[in-house]
């Protein structure tokens, strides 16, 4: 909501019936359940979930408003290079000349497959996505719904259109399965959380079934001469937290202010390293901590244990809620001792699973040791494209 504020068109989104979502119910089967209230003097900010179909057109709104050039339905076929630098890009309705060419076009990005921009830090897919939008349901009180139901995910919450957004994330080994009827499967999948499917009780479906299915968790090669990337073009992670369009605009946001200083106080080269730079330390946490709750099959005993004390504790679960708004990084919510307490008690709580839990205990530890390591990888990235 902090970005679309600073943008001016906060209130045209709230006017489409995008709900503020300033409360949250996270459940793992019937062993957890996390209810909290985001506190406004902690998190100001609500999110806000917003069909693309709709936020995307008030954008474009907006910078044609604010003096930007629009043009749609124009595809970039090349890039304009002159000296290793690029100058532009050509389209299918002509020549375009830029001092920065901007690729904010997606996974699938041409500008990033144009000037071949490396992956790293890549993280497998856990689950495949299906979700749909209903509508005639009465739930719009701002409340996010995320869960755990043996080996199926949940996300769920008010959108706009006065509709209503619910997700399940099916185990990629059962996407075949899925894919066989979707529909049935869909339906079926959401009776497997009573809760949100007496939510949905009143609804009914508009539209298909969308579905993520081909994916993979990346961070590209952000910038060169003459070039950026930016939102999914440049990272991608895994989409069960629900931040892919807060990610595209946090980003987007702290690029504009990069541009001015490119533009002013330094050159923009240097600009875009330093903006590469701070989207690699901003995303790093998320992308691995989005990969372990995305991760497949039922919920373990220590992440089990580990929300059980989270719901125990109101200033844990304030701050799980400010990481999942991406207020704060995850470390600052798993740390050292509240990780160590949990995995204590999940062997306790789990003496049929000992040898499993300590297992992956010992796994967690390895894990976080190698992406500790790993984190510099950008850092010399960076250093190849300068």
């Amino acid at each position: 909501m902090r970005v679309l504020d600073r943008l001016g068109v906060l209130d045209s989104v709230l006017g489409t019936g995008a709900v503020p979502l300033d409360r949250m119910t996270m459940v793992i089967d019937d062993a957890v359940r996390i209810e909290a209230a985001a506190e406004r003097a902690m998190n100001p900010h609500p999110s806000l979930c917003v069909r693309r179909v709709t936020l995307d057109a008030l954008l474009v709104d907006a910078a044609a408003a604010a003096g930007a050039e629009v043009r749609t339905g124009v595809r970039v076929t090349s890039l304009i290079t002159e000296d290793g630098r690029v100058t532009g890009v050509d389209t299918t309705s002509g020549p375009i000349q830029a001092r920065l060419v901007v690729g904010a076009d997606g996974r699938h990005s041409t500008v990033a497959s144009l000037v071949g921009a490396r992956e790293y830090h890549v993280a497998s897919p856990g689950k495949a996505f299906a979700w749909g939008y209903f509508e005639h349901v009465r739930d719009r009180d701002g409340r996010a719904r995320l869960g755990r139901r043996g080996d199926l995910g949940f996300l769920a919450g008010p959108t706009d259109g006065d509709l209503y957004m619910a997700a399940i994330a099916v185990d990629m080994a059962k996407q075949a399965e899925f894919h066989a009827n979707r529909d049935a499967n869909f339906a079926a999948g959401i009776q497997t959380w009573p809760e949100l499917a007496d939510v949905l009780a009143g609804g009914r479906r508009v539209g298909p079934i969308r579905v993520l299915t081909n994916w993979h968790g990346y961070f590209r090669e952000a910038a060169g001469p003459g070039w950026v990337l930016v939102g999914d073009a440049g990272h991608f992670k895994d989409p069960t937290p629900g931040q892919g369009i807060g990610d595209a605009l946090r980003q987007a946001d702290r690029l504009a202010r990069s541009i001015e200083d490119g533009l002013g106080k330094t050159s923009p080269d240097e600009a875009m390293q330093r903006w590469w730079h701070w989207r690699d330390d901003d995303a790093y946490e998320m992308h691995w901590f989005a990969k372990d709750m995305g991760a497949p099959g039922a919920s373990t005993p220590l992440n089990t244990r580990f929300l059980r004390d989270v719901a125990a504790d109101p200033k844990a679960t304030q701050m799980l809620v400010l990481v999942l708004n991406h207020e704060i990084r995850p470390s600052q919510l798993l740390t050292t001792s509240m990780v160590a307490r949990a995995a204590v008690r999940a062997v306790r709580d789990r003496p049929d699973r000992m040898f499993a839990t300590l297992k992956e205990i010992v796994s967690a530890g390895r894990e976080n040791a190698r992406r500790s390591r790993h984190r510099r990888v950008g850092a010399v990235m960076r250093g190849a494209v300068r």
